[in-house]
Formats: C-alpha cells, structure tokens, sequence
C-alpha cells in the first residue's frame, strides 16, 4: 500500500493553525487535569513511603490502623525492649523508641482555619533511627521540659510554630526551640517532643508505637514469629517503608479515582472538540481527498493520513499539558491524610510513567476524536470528490 507521507499531515495542521491550536488547547486542558491528578498521587505516595526507613520495624498494637488509635503498654514496651536481636548505637543503648502519637488542633498562617496536626513523643534515640531528620534552625529539645520541635512545613503553615514561638495544649505552654528538615517526607508535618513530657500532658499510660531498629534486617520474619507466639504480645510488627506504604494507599487511591473520574468527564469535550476540527477539515478538502484516490492512494492510506491528523494533533495538546502540569513540582501543597485525620505537606511529583500514561491518554483521544471523520474521508468515492471540488 503506497501511503500519504507525513509531511503532508504536519503541512495540513500548520495551514490550519490556528483551528489546530484551539483544539490542542482544548486538549492540553484534560491532559493537565490528567497530569496533575496522577503527579498528586505519586506525591502523596512517595512522601508517605519516603518516611520510613527499610531497617527499621515500628510496632502498633494488634488490628490498628494508624499510630493514633494504637496502644502499647508499658508492660508490652519492655518485653519488645527485651528481644534479642535489637541493634545498639556507638554508646551501646538498644535503637529503640518508644512514642506516643496524638492530634492537636492549630490554626493556620495563612486564614486562621484550625487543622489537625501531629505531635509525636520521642527522644534523641528516634531521631538516630531517622537519619532523613536535620535539625535546620534551632537545636533539639532537652529530654524532661517542655520544649518541642516543628517540622518545616508546619513551622511554615501554622500559628505559634515558628522557631521562638509558644504553643499552648494539654493545660502547658511549650516553647519551640528548633526547625527540622526531614526531605520532605511526612515529617516534615509533624510536631515533636519529650515522650515521657508527653505522656505526662495528656495523661497516656500506653504508647502509641515502637520503632526499632535490628542487627540484621533479614531476621524480620524471624521476629515477626517470635512476636505472634507471645500471647502477652497483642501487637503487629512490620518494616516501618511497608507501614507508610499503607499509610498512603486511601488517600492516593481516593484522589487519582476522583480526579481519574473528572478527566473523562472532561475528556468528553476534548474528543468532541477534536471530531468537530477533523469534520471540518474533511469537509474542506473534498477536492483533495479526491485528487488522492485519483492518484492512486487507497481508501486505507487516506484513513490513516487523516487518523495520523488527529493524533498529531492529540499529541501536541497533549505536549503542552505535561509541560505545563510539570511546573506544578515547584508547589508544594497540603491536605488531610485520611488515614490519620491530620495535616500531610507534600509536592507534586512527575516521573517517567506519569509522562507514558499521560501521552497514551492523550493519542486516544485523539484516536477516538479523529476515527469517524477519518472513515468519512477514507468512504468517499473519486468521482463525487472531484464533482464537489
């Protein structure tokens, strides 16, 4: 089959060019609602998967799906504390932290809008174990006071957070005597004090959760069995990268459905925008169609010179939609974890298989827009081509 050469496609886009971008405007619309959506959730996901380290195990009390509606008693504490295996630091104290995790209401800088936020108990041991975690302005605070430190999206975000500021809950005043930086993983949103202090303020008597870290990372299961045999132990363990992991599944899951959903919905107009700009086009160039039956191009060669037609043109609104969502990784932005009803800051990423998805969702629209007037071109007959022109 002797085919039309592209250059006559690209030739017939430019004469129409300015047809040709109106479409493509339209379609770089969808495709950056697209973009933006799935560039959201990989956001979300790599923020929340980013926060745990590989070497280490967190524990939460069996059943419990996040770190505030789970328990660890004292009793329990210290029989973790006790498994062998557990790796020590350079002055021989056992890696592991022992943390309460509650919500604190707080307003925010920029409307004065209340949001929930994380406040964890550590000590300098959980900070060891999360080596992603540095101290930018400031210092740490000092075990058994009433000191805490912000993350930097909070101190960024939110009212009394900043370095110097006081913070007033649980019936005290606590001072903010440091910033840090956590590579812009969860965080970064968090809150962080004395553990016992804590525990003290707001009246727990079980932690939240444990993190630990071990002498030999492949000896996990091991533990993992050792822990399920123990029935004075009521508690899940598992790698602390596969917990944030899950952390991140419902609210990445909810927003790329929802955003998924409006971009088909808006895809709609895109592809009918698209079969409009390929009718009109036909219908111009009747003449042509019929010179090229005339010179013994085939029905399918005229079927694929007009489809090839609406996927250029598909493919560069779809060009200028990544382009234009990919300055989105510059914002950062934050909204409610689902999972634990608090504030998660994160930016938006693009990576290799956004951009795959992206331009194969942008060619079927074009496919689908450009189909039926590419088959009405491809149907008519030389003689009534010629006749018409």
């Amino acid at each position: 089959m002797k085919a039309i050469p592209f250059s006559y496609v690209a030739r017939n886009l430019w004469v129409r060019r300015v047809t040709t971008l109106l479409t493509a405007g339209g379609m770089a619309l969808v495709i950056f609602v697209f973009t933006v959506v799935l560039m959201m959730s990989e956001g979300i996901r790599a923020t929340l998967v980013a926060t745990g380290q590989p070497d280490n195990i967190l524990v939460l009390r069996k059943g419990a799906g996040a770190e505030i509606n789970s328990g660890i008693s004292r009793d329990q504490a210290a029989i973790i504390e006790s498994l062998p295996g557990i790796a020590t630091n350079k002055e021989g104290k056992a890696l592991i932290s022992k943390e309460p995790v509650v919500l604190n209401n707080l307003p925010k800088r920029s409307n004065g809008k209340p949001s929930n936020v994380t406040l964890r108990g550590t000590s300098a041991l959980g900070l060891e174990l999360r080596p992603q975690v540095k101290m930018i302005e400031g210092r740490m605070f000092r075990p058994g006071t009433s000191e805490i430190i912000a993350g930097r999206s909070i101190s960024r975000g939110f009212r009394g957070t900043g370095l110097g500021e006081t913070l007033h809950f649980a019936q005290r005043d606590w001072v903010v005597v440091g910033i840090f930086d956590s590579g812009k993983t969860g965080f970064d949103s968090e809150i962080w004090g004395d553990n016992e202090q804590m525990m003290a303020a707001f009246r727990r008597n079980a932690y939240s959760t444990i993190v630990f870290r071990l002498n030999d990372p492949t000896a996990t299961t091991a533990l993992q069995t050792a822990i399920t045999n123990d029935p004075r132990l009521q508690i899940d363990a598992k790698p602390e990268i596969q917990f944030y992991a899950e952390q991140s599944e419902a609210l990445a899951t909810f927003i790329r459905i929802l955003g998924l959903s409006l971009s088909v919905i808006f895809s709609i107009g895109a592809i009918v925008g698209a079969m409009i700009t390929m009718f009109a086009a036909v219908a111009q160039r009747i003449g042509e169609i019929g010179t090229l039956r005339a010179l013994g191009f085939r029905r399918s060669a005229v079927l694929v010179a007009f489809l090839s037609e609406s996927l250029l043109l598909s493919l560069v609104g779809g060009v200028i939609g990544l382009f234009a969502a990919s300055w989105m990784q510059a914002v950062d932005i934050s909204t409610t974890n689902f999972q634990t009803f608090s504030e998660l800051a994160f930016q938006f990423k693009l990576n290799g298989e956004i951009i795959f998805k992206t331009l194969m969702f942008s060619l079927i629209m074009g496919f689908i827009g450009g189909f039926i007037p590419a088959w009405r071109a491809s149907r008519m007959k030389i003689v009534d081509c010629l006749r018409a022109s």
